[in-house]
This record gives C-alpha cells, structure tokens and sequence, in this order.
C-alpha cells in the first residue's frame, strides 16, 4: 500500500512468471491493469475481490506474453489502452483507438497521476509507469536484470542509454516493480539494483553490449541473484 492515493496489487501469471498489476486509485477505485496476460478471468476476479473497476489498460510493450489478456479484458471492462506512440507503429496492431503517449506524458487514473517514461532496448517503445516513488518497469528492468535485446524490435545500444539514464535519474529509494519473477526477489529498491544488478555496473556500451548480447545468457541462471562490482570483476566479466 502507498501513502501517495494509490495501491499495486500484484498477480503473478502463466509460464512465464509475469507479473501483471492492478493500480488502485484509492478515492475512486478507479484501477489501471498493467500487461494483462494468460489469465483475463483471474485479474477480473481480482480487481472484483478489492471491489475495483477496470478503467484503464496500461502496455509496457506489446510482446504476446504481456498483451495476451487484453481481449479478455475488454470482453468484461470499457477500459482504453494506453501504450507509447512507438511502440503502436512496432506492434503495427489493428485494434481500435488506444490512446498513444509520449515520454514525459501523465496519465490521469482518478486522482492519481502516471507518468509515462519512454526506455527503449528491449523494444522501440518499451515504457516505464511512475507513481509517486514506484515505478513498473515492464522488461526494461528486472531485479538484477534486465529484457532481452535479440528478440524482435530489441537494441542493446537503445537499452544501454536507457539504463544510463535511469542511473542518473530514479532515486536510490525508488522502488522497482519488473515485468516478470525472475530473481530471489519479487521487487526491491533502485539502491539495490546500483549495487546488485549487473548490467547497471556497466559504463562502457560496447562492454555492456557484449555482456548482454554473447556472455549474460551464459553466466547466469535464474533466479537472478545480487551481483556486485567486484564480484563481476572477479569472474572477469567486467
């Protein structure tokens, strides 16, 4: 629960361990679902349980594991979709007028307000959502991890620059919401991603591309645990 007006209810669905959100506006319960996917019936039922009203659907990307459940969705709810204006023209979808944002844009839910980042890499128009001191980070950021730059509409340069900004801008308290139970940890906190996520450490772009692209997949399993500095030094990946 928030002190800022809202709530994120967490569901975690189907075999790939998405997580999917429902963001509550607790003055009107007015709630967006974010990444609806695999089980349309269990978020109605979920968002019916806390009593809420499905207004908004809100895509990190279009990627079929995270957009799966929209019709389902709409099949119970009038709720308007809302995703990056690049990432529209990417997933080239014929479904009726969703509502096409810009980074830096807020989406109003209730009375609480949703900022839209744009952090390509994982694709083109792969958005972040920020309330207050949360963020959704979709693909972008995993708990010590981060999306995939070789599946369709990835670049590791556009992930690069995007997780350098973040860097330089989320604040070490911000707490992180990934887009999949990848890790020994549900979510966390932005400190804890500088000091145990291992594509943060990177400052070089064509280190980290070659860490994401030919040697991450190979070191490392999942559950994505802590991996420091220097523990990334010492077994020479850094």
């Amino acid at each position: 629960m928030s002190n800022s007006g809202f709530k994120i209810h967490t569901l975690e669905l189907g075999p790939m361990l998405n997580f999917v959100y429902l963001i509550e506006d607790i003055a009107t319960q007015r709630t967006a679902v974010v990444d609806p996917a695999w089980d349309s019936l269990a978020i109605i039922s979920a968002a019916e349980k806390f009593d809420l009203t499905i207004t908004d659907i809100l895509l990190t990307h279009s990627h079929h594991d995270h957009i799966n459940g929209i019709e389902g969705i709409l099949e119970h709810n009038h709720a308007k979709i809302h995703l990056l204006k690049p990432e529209f023209e990417f997933w080239g979808s014929d479904i009726a007028k969703p509502c096409l944002h810009h980074g830096g844009d807020d989406i109003t839910l209730g009375e609480s307000q949703i900022k839209v980042l744009h952090t390509p890499g994982h694709t083109p128009g792969s958005a972040c959502y920020q309330l207050g001191n949360e963020i959704i980070t979709g693909d972008t950021l995993f708990v010590f991890g981060c999306g995939r730059c070789d599946l369709s509409g990835g670049n590791p340069l556009e992930m690069f620059e995007t997780l350098k900004q973040m860097k330089r801008e989320l604040p070490n308290d911000m707490l992180i919401h990934p887009g999949h139970n990848y890790s020994v940890k549900k979510t966390c906190t932005f400190a804890e991603q500088l000091e145990g996520n291992p594509f943060l450490h990177y400052e070089d772009e064509s280190e980290f591309i070659n860490y994401r692209m030919d040697v991450h997949d190979k070191t490392r399993d999942e559950p994505y645990d802590s991996l420091n500095k220097q523990n990334l030094r010492i077994a020479n990946l850094l």
